[in-house]
């Protein structure tokens, strides 16, 4: 990154109503998150994905969706529950197409005890066999998503160790799956499991990483902070992310949506971000 990175939100259609100038204004990377709701999914989502198409009329940014993730573990054994597990995605890949997004969140499977444990075995079979499940679930939705040049990026949730998501999607063998660090997840983990610093997250991840959700927090809990409102390092965070080439979306993730704006002044004034 050769000058200030551009910031971008996740909102609801409803919140994009409140901050549509400043999405349009500078067509800055938007990530709707209307479609992770499994109701809204199996009913009428073209309703609310039209009204998205409306507030954005002219919009020539990058757009993507969170996609479902309440009870979906892509790593599922059952056999049962991936072809659910799967249809949900493929679901998510409908609005994707139906918007022209081009990149959809998915949750990383892995879990503080995976950490704890999936070397508690002679060989590295567990490693294989949470992968091979990945593969089992979502070898259609990523043949899909190739197909209409949608991304998946995997977010970290309980993971402790920063490198497994990246092995995961470098498993696949496809454009169509890359890396997403959230920055509150990660300091959850530094702080209340051990896990290595936000930034080392940035830089394991390297140029797979191609989504950011920013977010401040304390260390303990998922906080979903304005920034400046917790104790993340973000000159470290930004100083990993400028030696990146591939031009991660940055995108604010705030519980608070009135925080996003005082957000982006923060960043500018410390000469982060703009």
């Amino acid at each position: 990154m050769t000058e200030l990175p551009l910031l971008g939100a996740a909102l609801s259609t409803q919140d994009l109503e409140g901050l549509q100038d400043f999405i349009l204004s500078e067509d800055r990377d938007l990530e709707l998150q209307d479609f992770f709701d499994a109701t809204l999914l199996n009913g009428d989502w073209k309703s609310v994905a039209d009204r998205a198409r409306k507030l954005l009329g002219g919009y020539k940014g990058r757009l993507g969706i969170h996609g479902p993730f309440w009870g979906l573990n892509i790593a599922s054994p059952d056999p049962d529950m991936r072809v659910v597990i799967a249809r949900k995605f493929q679901q998510g890949l409908d609005v994707c197409e139906y918007l022209g997004a081009t990149q959809m969140v998915i949750h990383s499977p892995y879990t503080t005890w995976d950490f704890n444990n999936l070397d508690n075995f002679s060989n590295r079979s567990a490693y294989d066999w949470v992968i091979e499940n990945c593969h089992n679930t979502m070898g259609e939705v990523v043949r899909r998503a190739e197909e209409i040049g949608v991304t998946l990026v995997i977010e970290n949730i309980e993971d402790k160790d920063p490198d497994i998501r990246r092995i995961l999607a470098d498993s696949f063998n496809s454009a169509a799956v890359a890396v997403s660090v959230d920055t509150g997840h990660a300091h959850y983990a530094h702080g209340s499991t051990g896990a290595p610093p936000v930034d080392f997250y940035i830089r394991r991840a390297g140029d797979r990483l191609q989504h950011v959700h920013l977010q401040d927090a304390d260390g303990h809990a998922d906080r979903h902070w304005a920034i400046g409102e917790g104790n993340i390092r973000w000159h470290g965070v930004f100083r990993a992310l400028g030696e990146l080439t591939s031009n991660p979306r940055l995108i604010l993730e705030l519980r608070d949506k009135a925080g996003i704006l005082p957000s982006v002044e923060l960043l500018s004034r410390l000469g982060l971000a703009r």
